[in-house]
């Protein structure tokens, strides 16, 4: 298995923090955050990490090297990072090939939320928190069953049984990952490259059977705001160093 980490992006919202860095860069402890994504990608056993970077790369290469323990890690460009980040995934599309993790850079989090993704029976599944705050930015996922009918920030189906917030992490079966590297194409020439790769993955669900982990009561949190940040730093931080011990 390997991971697609997407660490291109600007992270406007989070200026000036980093106007001069990447805030996968940004310390959570006594370490970047994508140092601990690194850390909890290799002790999970995964094979290979490919970054997709843009903004501040040379400083992201810097940090992650070519290898991470026992977890070899490779790059690739995006020059068209100031877009929308369904660019950032359309890039790495070779590598949606084979089965893969398709993870977004600025989550911090237990490494039980990837052992549980990587243990779940179906070859593509998200990972989803019910116990969430609806806010208007977090990105929804809908199910019925063992499937998600529908994600978005303000997609909501007309019948579904349980929704949830989308940590940024899916398990991208071989047979979904074809067919995802089509709807991101359908997705670019839609948008002017300007759209979220979520956009292709809610087409995808309404054609494909992808599953869905529940990961509610795990410590986790996508850093978007200097608040998300502070409280990534002094809440969520101990809860994922007591479950991991790191």
């Amino acid at each position: 298995m390997k991971a697609i980490i997407l660490a291109a992006g600007v992270a406007r919202r989070l200026a000036p923090l980093t106007d001069r860095t990447h805030k996968c860069l940004l310390p959570v402890g006594d370490r970047p955050l994508l140092t601990r994504m690194l850390a909890a990608l290799e002790a999970v056993g995964v094979a290979e990490a490919l970054l997709v970077v843009g903004h501040c790369a040379d400083q992201v290469r810097a940090v992650a090297g070519a290898r991470f323990g026992r977890m070899r890690v490779r790059y690739i460009d995006n020059p068209e990072y100031t877009r929308g980040s369904v660019l950032s995934l359309y890039a790495a599309r070779e590598h949606l090939a084979e089965p893969a993790l398709v993870m977004d850079a600025d989550v911090l989090f237990s490494r039980e939320l990837l052992r549980r993704l990587l243990a779940a029976p179906p070859p593509s599944a998200f990972l989803l928190d019910r116990g969430f705050q609806d806010t208007g930015e977090e990105v929804k996922y809908y199910t019925r069953g063992d499937r998600v009918i529908a994600l978005g920030k303000k997609v909501v189906p007309e019948s579904w049984e349980l929704a949830g917030e989308g940590v940024g992490f899916f398990k991208c079966g071989a047979e979904a990952g074809p067919e995802l590297v089509r709807l991101l194409e359908r997705v670019i020439a839609a948008g002017n490259g300007l759209n979220e790769y979520e956009d292709a993955l809610h087409l995808l669900v309404t054609r494909r059977h992808v599953g869905w982990v529940d990961i509610t009561g795990l410590p986790w949190t996508e850093i978007d705001f200097a608040e998300d940040l502070r409280r990534a730093r002094d809440e969520v931080l101990p809860h994922v160093v007591r479950l991991d011990g790191a």
